[in-house]
């Protein structure tokens, strides 16, 4: 359905009201609200601005992921920053990629892949300071943006041309009663919409992601997810990659929305919001569903460690009912999870698991727990800091925050060190 733009002058109206508002006039503020509104962007436009740049500071949350010395920020809608980790007490910024369309990526054998709105972009990063973008799959990728989980008005009237695309939302301020007057602007429930926040693998020579990975490597396939298809795409050659399959994952299961992925040895670890589902590759160009572990809606990442899975749930601000816990899985029987014990936790978002002690980030910062006993996890110790998600590696931990990376040296004790702090 083709939709009209907003009449111009409504905006300049909307830009002058912003202007002139009076940061003293409770009363005036209090008369305008929010206003949701579509950002069209032009496919052509984006897809010149890629490149290869120096290092750069960045203003944007994001994710990380490390590739043998290499560790990666990726700054959501941004860009990807490459700092050489090789001395963890002191990581360098190396370079960055400039790719406004990224959320996830993975590496395999030197070849990076990202997603870059609805482009597969591949690079080359063999030579981290001559890096090369080898291949780009246009329109490849499922691409929509997220509706914002705190609407209250928006834009409906719109129009996107052949070239373009919704690129995201943002919010401009109008008056209480323009808005509620204009046929252009309506009000919407809010409960409507289902956070998406946006796990961690390494075999071969594969990079390791945090467990709100959506784009996993296993052998020559590339696995990546939207709200209810698992895509798989063949690699072999990343000079020609195809799309070899699109499974719509609710007809296996149903309802929930994914949000995560992991992998542990064949097997795809899918977190949703009704559960955690677990897929065979087997076959790694034909994905089979083999069984699922459910609960109550909520946002939920998941990590596997041997035949333990671990999961937080997480309720609330549009993420569903369920009381924030985290769940640990017993998965020996691949065909059939059963639940070891839960542990209610505030408002946990990622985690990681090492050695059979358990990292879960929550708003409280890192929460360090003895995972020997799987029938009875013990918190043991707390860090305060910034941190939404982590990843254990063999030698010391990584944490990502708010536009900030910590790394820590494991000590005795369940005890973490910090070693180095990157602030953007």
């Amino acid at each position: 359905m083709k939709h009209k733009i907003l009449p111009l002058v409504l905006v300049v109206t909307m830009c002058l009201q912003l202007i002139s508002c009076n940061d003293d006039d409770s009363n005036d503020f209090l008369d305008q609200v929010a206003v949701t509104v579509p950002v069209i962007k032009s496919k052509s436009d984006f897809r010149d601005a890629v490149s290869i740049e120096g290092a750069q500071p960045t203003n944007s949350d994001g994710k990380i992921y490390v590739y043998n010395n290499l560790l990666f920020y990726i700054a959501q809608n941004s860009g990807i920053h490459i700092f050489d980790n090789q001395n963890p007490e002191s990581p360098q910024n190396l370079t960055f990629i400039q790719l406004e369309g990224v959320n996830d990526i993975s590496v395999k054998n030197n070849i990076l892949y990202a997603d870059n709105f609805m482009d597969l972009v591949v690079f080359d990063i063999s030579d981290i300071e001559n890096i090369q973008m080898v291949n780009v799959e246009e329109d490849m990728l499922p691409y929509y943006a997220t509706f914002p989980d705190d609407v209250s008005y928006y834009q409906s009237n719109f129009s996107v041309g052949e070239d373009e695309f919704i690129a995201y939302y943002t919010t401009v301020y109008m008056e209480r009663d323009e808005a509620e007057n204009n046929p252009d602007i309506y009000n919407w429930d809010t409960n409507l919409f289902l956070e998406v926040f946006d796990g961690a693998v390494i075999a071969n020579d594969i990079g390791t992601g945090g467990s709100y990975a959506k784009f996993q490597i296993f052998n020559n396939a590339l696995y990546t997810i939207d709200d209810y298809l698992l895509y798989t795409f063949d690699i072999t050659n990343y000079n020609n990659i195809s799309l070899v399959a699109q499974t719509w994952m609710e007809s296996w299961f149903g309802g929930g929305i994914l949000e995560t992925t992991f992998i542990r040895k064949d097997y795809l670890f899918i977190g949703a919001t009704n559960g955690m589902h677990i897929v065979g590759l087997q076959n790694e160009f034909n994905p089979t569903y083999i069984s699922s572990f459910l609960h109550a809606t909520g946002c939920d990442p998941v990590v596997v460690e041997e035949d333990t899975a671990y999961i937080t749930v997480r309720g609330g601000n549009g993420c569903g009912a369920i009381e924030d816990q985290i769940n640990v899985i017993d998965v020996s029987d691949i065909s059939a999870p059963q639940e070891y014990s839960t542990y209610f936790l505030s408002s946990p978002y990622g985690l990681g698991i090492k050695n059979q002690v358990l990292y879960v980030c929550n708003d409280d910062g890192i929460n360090v727990f003895d995972a020997h006993d799987p029938y009875n996890i013990t918190l043991e110790n707390t860090y305060e800091i910034n941190s939404k998600d982590v990843i254990p590696l063999s030698t010391h931990l990584i944490s990502v925050g708010e536009n900030i990376i910590h790394q820590y040296d494991y000590t005795d004790d369940f005890g973490l060190e910090l070693i180095s702090t990157v602030q953007f």
